[in-house]
């Protein structure tokens, strides 16, 4: 029985991190020829560098990740805060730049971008990163009502809790005592699979999300 992406070429950034492995596993699964990219996104010419070498996709994954700067407002440091736009938000407007002429073209295709759901509730002391994951967050809404019209569907999954190997990694999850806090604060009780969230990245990568637009869909077990 064919997969939910036979067919389908589908490029995901940042491949070694974050949410990266469980969604090329599932996609693979699923019948996708995945280019896993894996190349530093951050100078201005490198998202349509990455797009152009990929040649012709259905799918963008963007999936980006730097970890947080902690530090009250008072103390943020200019560094870390240009360095969270520099990873996080600039290369995703330059992926989707990159990737949507072509998308529009062929009046089809779908972008996924992989954020957060720290902006939907707010996290103290990680305000950089928050405000950079907002970001991301809302040029996904806009982006996703202005390509609409284009047949491509542009959406994010702003997630939280889930278990990965940059924010969730097996040595934190590992220890009892910081596992039973996380999940205290999980209306759920527990933390999600990187399968899980795979999941919500195959629904919108295929044909099945062809209604949603704009969308950010918090996943994070209720805790926003």
């Amino acid at each position: 029985m064919p997969g939910r992406l036979a067919g389908k070429r589908v490029l995901i950034t940042q491949a070694p991190d974050y949410m990266g492995p469980a969604i090329i596993e599932l996609f693979r699964e699923e019948g996708a020829a995945v280019i896993a990219d894996s190349s530093d996104l951050t100078p201005a010419d490198a998202p349509a560098r990455v797009v152009a070498a990929a040649g012709e996709i259905d799918v963008l994954v963007a999936n980006l990740a730097l970890r947080p700067r902690r530090a009250p407002v008072q103390a943020i440091d200019d560094a870390d805060w240009l360095a969270l736009f520099d990873t996080l938000v600039h290369p995703l407007m330059r992926l989707v730049r990159a990737a949507l002429p072509q998308m529009i073209e062929r009046r089809a295709g779908k972008i996924v971008a992989v954020t957060s759901a720290a902006p939907l509730r707010g996290i103290p002391n990680v305000a950089g990163y928050v405000a950079a994951r907002g970001a991301q967050n809302a040029f996904i809404k806009t982006v996703g009502l202005e390509v609409a019209r284009h047949n491509i569907q542009v959406n994010a999954i702003a997630q939280n809790y889930v278990e990965n190997n940059f924010y969730y990694p097996p040595e934190l999850t590992g220890d009892p005592e910081m596992l039973a806090r996380m999940e205290a604060a999980i209306p759920l009780g527990r933390l999600a699979k990187a399968r899980e969230s795979a999941e919500l990245a195959l629904y919108l990568a295929s044909d099945a999300s062809d209604f949603m637009a704009g969308q950010v869909i918090p996943f994070a077990g209720g805790w926003a």
